[in-house]
């Protein structure tokens, strides 16, 4: 089952830090990465801005329609120019279906604010000792906020955001 989490950072550049973390490990195969996506947010900027990590996207990677939708949802700001504004309502119903709920989304907007960072991350097969470990030893210390998404909700957010690549 993959897990879909947010982690926030207390610095704009934690998030970076944090995924290249997890890259290293998923190369250790202590964790698969399905895919993943960041939000830096510099001390003086207006909005954050957002980046998808494309060097994970793999067949099973939710593309950058799923985090431009949930990136406009949380910040109004699309990534890759998924559109908002009328379409949001629409949005948040199915990002509900798929797991994603009210509580999660206004937890995230409280919390990852200007100089912070966040990392979204589907993944699974995590080593939760040896995360938390690398994490420590490289002094990242962040907040995980953490949505599970049953078999069903997994299959459901694919369906939801399919792209034709």
């Amino acid at each position: 089952m993959a897990t879909l989490s947010a982690w926030k950072f207390d610095t704009p550049e934690g998030a970076a830090r944090a995924e290249q973390v997890l890259i290293g490990l998923q190369k250790q195969e202590l964790i698969q990465i399905h895919d993943a996506a960041t939000v830096s947010w510099e001390p003086s900027a207006k909005k954050p801005k957002t980046r998808q990590a494309h060097n994970l996207a793999a067949a099973g990677a939710l593309g950058g329609t799923f985090w431009g939708m949930l990136f406009g949802l949380l910040f109004f700001v699309p990534l890759l120019g998924a559109a908002i504004g009328a379409a949001a309502g629409a949005l948040g119903g199915a990002l509900t279906d798929v797991g994603i709920d009210d509580d999660f989304i206004a937890s995230v907007r409280s919390k990852v604010t200007p100089g912070t960072s966040a990392l979204f991350l589907l993944s699974s097969d995590a080593v939760p000792d040896k995360v938390v470990a690398a994490l420590k030893e490289q002094d990242i210390r962040g907040e995980l906020i953490h949505t599970n998404l049953s078999a069903q909700e997994e299959q459901k957010l694919r369906e939801a955001f399919a792209e034709n690549v």
